[in-house]
């Protein structure tokens, strides 16, 4: 068996697969709260033992290798969470989990590495572009956080590469966001582009936008109030979550825009995380790909890139289980589920 963790600031989805020549098979999955625990190993003792039995009715074997994407930089095999109190360490979950076999990925480090199993109908086309063969690709995906990858051909795969790009400084474009900007600085020494591109900065927006419009969600966590906002806004039951919505999806197309420029990712970009699958219809109205186009002496280059929305919030789990299974060799060409 192979346990896979996609762990995150607001969940942790902890998964167990059995492997197959041709592919691979989900025997149990549970999504634990992240904040509701002290530490990574604690949620780990807790999925053991909820699953024992049914690993056990499923007649899998063993752990023999393990794989988590952790939203954060991996240094020395061991990862700070950037949203959480936490320090998940290799050594430490090699003991508890009895394998030496245990791989840490940043969390869109291992997204990236999903994009080689996931099913065309786990895919929706954002711009049909023209593919480039073996060239750089990104991901790109906001949730909790803003995270960013890149893929590089490497003679018979793509190798991913993890990077802290959420973190760079936001960089407005229009006099809107300037004032955006100003406006956030009175809270913030530094904006970063994940303080707009994440689940909080859509109360941030709304705020910003219309300071007198409140809605139910405000009163609580500022996650809280992004399935309102985002749901009002869909529905058009809110003009200033309309207009929020629409100015979170142009900073975050002109946010891929940048990030496909940097390592100039002629061969796609890929849109993953759980706020773009749940906001679809405005990430498929065109908004995000002219937002994306638009950069200069480049636009017609970008109009070229294709762009891909991951459906498959499951995604980094199968990035974290195939690196699992490379690492332990145990299959080296997954492609689907058996």
């Amino acid at each position: 068996m192979i346990l896979a963790g996609d762990i995150g600031g607001t969940k942790c989805n902890l998964a167990l697969y059995e492997l197959h020549s041709t592919g691979y098979r989900k025997i149990v999955q549970h999504r634990y709260e992240s904040r509701a625990f002290n530490a990574f190993d604690q949620v780990i003792e807790k999925f053991l033992s909820e699953t024992r039995k049914e690993t056990k009715d499923a007649g899998a074997g063993a752990i023999e290798a393990a794989g988590f994407g952790v939203a954060g930089p991996v240094v020395d095999h061991r990862v700070k969470a950037t949203n959480l109190p936490w320090a998940v360490d290799g050594a430490t979950l090699a003991k508890q989990l009895a394998t030496d076999h245990i791989v840490l990925l940043n969390d869109l480090e291992a997204t990236g590495y999903s994009l080689a199993i996931l099913q065309p109908s786990e895919i929706s086309t954002l711009n049909r572009g023209t593919p480039a063969p073996k060239a750089n690709r990104a991901v790109i995906a906001a949730g909790t956080g803003l995270g960013e990858a890149f893929l590089v051909w490497s003679g018979d795969h793509y190798a991913v590469g993890s990077t802290e790009g959420g973190h760079t400084d936001f960089a407005p474009r229009t006099e809107q966001e300037i004032e955006l900007l100003r406006h956030m600085k009175k809270r913030h020494e530094c904006v970063s582009v994940e303080l707009i591109l994440s689940g909080r900065g859509f109360l941030t927006i709304h705020e910003f936008l219309d300071p007198s419009v409140r809605h139910a969600s405000f009163d609580g966590h500022e996650d809280d109030a992004a399935p309102e906002i985002t749901r009002l806004g869909l529905a058009g039951q809110c003009p200033v979550c309309v207009r929020t919505l629409d100015l979170w999806v142009d900073i975050y197309g002109a946010e891929a825009g940048n990030f496909a420029l940097k390592v100039l990712a002629r061969g796609g970009v890929w849109v993953a995380g759980g706020i773009a699958v749940k906001i679809r219809k405005k990430m498929e109205d065109g908004s995000f790909l002219r937002a994306f186009c638009q950069k200069e002496k480049f636009a017609a280059l970008l109009a070229q890139i294709p762009i891909y929305m991951v459906l498959n919030e499951e995604a980094p789990l199968l990035g974290a289980m195939s690196q699992a299974s490379r690492a332990a060799k145990l299959g080296k060409a997954l492609q689907s589920p058996a």
